[in-house]
């Protein structure tokens, strides 16, 4: 296997290829794929395709795949996890956080200074445009990285003969065959065994690439309850998402990622550590479960939050991935 890592814009970046491609290639294509993530939503002097979306205050602008693919699954996001990870809340990380490391977008509108819940579901996404109303500011932070990973661990698993492991900061995604002892990845001075499938790590209070944290229904950082979320799942997206969601949760995340079903750590600020599950965080890696039937195409009496822990739960333990 052949390994590379750098740092990028201020995100450690990380690559495995079991194949025989050269580690300078895989390099290229994801250093490339990163320069493409800035121009869509990360220039620092405003000229990014999502400043240009703000500018437009509220009217539908063209995007391109890559945006919209960003957008996509914010939005979805936002929608498994209730609105706990919801991309709209770029005002308040404004506040938090002056825009030096410049992820946050140039606006021409004037931000409403307060939370706004559900601020998702007025992001207008269609095919190939975006409309933002002019009181919201969209941030990408929270799930950017993980779609980029995805996106590259698949683009070198098929240029390749082998399986690809791609890590972004805390995004960890694969791709193809897997090596036969698993992919190799440490946390918190461990080294894990990955069978497959993601992983993605939130820290607390964090400033540059990752950003801080926010809850939505009120503008601020969540109560101090964790330090540290670290969740595996078959897709980086809904790991990134569930991790986020787990500090907006609190002292109801253990029981919440419990019920979904997957493997968690979670590390309160004293250092004690709680996990959940019994996967690659815990313990042995366990074998991949059985692929979920069709879901229903009727809610029924279900609540809404019950259908969004459904969801989360097919996308956890199969192979199906968040789609923009």
């Amino acid at each position: 296997m052949a390994e590379a890592r750098w740092s990028d814009r201020g995100t450690e970046v990380r690559v495995v290829v079991a194949g025989s491609g050269p580690p300078r290639a895989a390099r290229r294509l994801v250093t490339a794929e990163l320069a493409g993530l800035d121009r869509a939503c990360g220039s620092r002097w405003g000229g990014s395709e999502l400043s240009r979306v703000h500018r437009a205050l509220g009217r539908p602008v063209p995007v391109g795949p890559r945006l919209a693919e960003l957008v996509g699954a914010a939005l979805t996001a936002a929608e498994l996890t209730g609105g706990d990870v919801d991309p709209t809340v770029g005002a308040a990380l404004l506040r938090l956080t002056p825009p030096d490391g410049g992820w946050l977008p140039v606006c021409g509108s004037t931000l409403r200074p307060t939370a706004q819940p559900d601020g998702w579901r007025r992001v207008l996404l269609g095919d190939g445009w975006l409309a933002v109303p002019a009181t919201l500011l969209l941030d990408l932070r929270a799930t950017a990285r993980a779609v980029t990973a995805r996106r590259c661990a698949d683009l070198l698993a098929a240029r390749g003969d082998g399986g690809a492991l791609v890590a972004l900061g805390g995004c960890v995604a694969t791709a193809g065959p897997t090596p036969r002892s698993g992919w190799r990845v440490s946390l918190d001075g461990l080294v894990l065994q990955l069978p497959d499938g993601a992983l993605a790590t939130t820290r607390a209070a964090g400033r540059g690439p990752a950003g801080p944290i926010v809850d939505p229904r009120t503008g601020r950082p969540p109560a101090p309850v964790w330090r540290r979320v670290t969740v595996a799942a078959a897709d980086p997206v809904v790991a990134k998402a569930l991790s986020v969601a787990a500090f907006v949760r609190g002292v109801e995340a253990t029981r919440w990622l419990a019920g979904l079903g997957v493997d968690a750590r979670l590390v309160a600020p004293d250092g004690t550590v709680r996990t959940v599950g019994t996967g690659p965080l815990t313990g042995p890696a366990r074998p991949a479960p059985t692929r979920p039937g069709p879901a229903p195409q009727r809610l029924g009496a279900r609540s809404a939050a019950a259908e969004n822990d459904r969801r989360l739960q097919l996308l956890v333990a199969g192979d199906g991935r968040v789609e923009s």
